[in-house]
C-alpha cells in the first residue's frame, strides 16, 4: 500500500550539521524580525522563531527523504556529489538547482507562515469578556480591518524574516565554496 523508505546506510553528517548551523544563524534573526515588527516580547519572538523554524526543518527533512527514492539515477548521482563532496558534476544542472532554491524559499515561507498563524490562534487567550451588545457593530467593522491589516502584517514580516534568514546562509554557503 503505502512504501516506507529505508533508512540509509550513510547519514550526511556535513549535510546536518550544517543544517544546525543554519538553524543557528536563522532562528535569531527571525526572532529580532518578530520583535520589532510585531512587537512581541522578545521571549516570545525567540519562541515562535524557534517553533517555525524547527518544525518547518523538519518537515522539510521528512519530505526530502521522501522525494529522494523517487529521483531518477542521475540526479540522486548529482544530489550525492553536492552533499558530499559539495560539487556539481553536470554543467546543465545549475537552473534546477536555482529553480528548486526559489521553490524551497516560497514553500518555507508557506510552511512557516501557516505554522506562525497556527501557533498564535493555538497559544491565544479564550478567555476574554464578551462585548457589550450596543458596540458590536462598531466594532465589527474595525475589527475585521485590524485583523486584515494584522494578517497582512504577519504576512510581510514572515517574509521579511525568511528572506534575511536565507540571505544570511546563502552568504555562508558561498563563503564555504570560496574557501573549498
Amino acid at each position: 500500500m503505502f512504501d516506507i523508505p529505508e533508512l540509509p546506510t550513510i547519514f550526511p553528517i556535513g549535510a546536518i550539521l550544517f543544517n544546525f548551523l543554519f538553524l543557528l544563524v536563522a532562528i535569531p534573526i527571525e526572532a529580532y524580525v518578530l520583535n520589532t515588527r510585531l512587537k512581541f516580547d522578545k521571549k516570545t519572538s525567540a519562541f515562535y522563531a524557534i517553533s517555525i523554524n524547527v518544525f518547518s526543518n523538519v518537515i522539510g527533512w521528512v519530505i526530502f527523504f521522501f522525494v529522494e527514492p523517487v529521483l531518477s539515477p542521475n540526479l540522486k548521482s548529482e544530489l550525492m556529489s553536492f552533499v558530499f563532496f559539495n560539487r556539481l558534476q553536470t554543467p546543465g544542472i545549475q537552473t534546477l538547482l536555482i529553480l528548486t532554491a526559489f521553490i524551497i524559499f516560497f514553500s518555507t515561507f508557506l510552511v512557516k507562515y501557516a505554522l506562525l498563524r497556527v501557533l498564535l490562534i493555538s497559544l491565544s487567550d479564550f478567555k476574554k469578556a464578551p462585548p457589550e451588545p450596543q458596540v458590536i457593530q462598531r466594532r465589527n467593522s474595525r475589527l475585521a480591518s485590524k485583523s486584515k491589516w494584522q494578517n497582512t502584517n504577519i504576512v510581510t514580516t514572515i517574509l521579511i524574516a525568511n528572506a534575511l534568514s536565507y540571505s544570511l546562509v546563502a552568504i555562508i554557503l558561498f563563503i564555504r565554496s570560496v574557501n573549498t
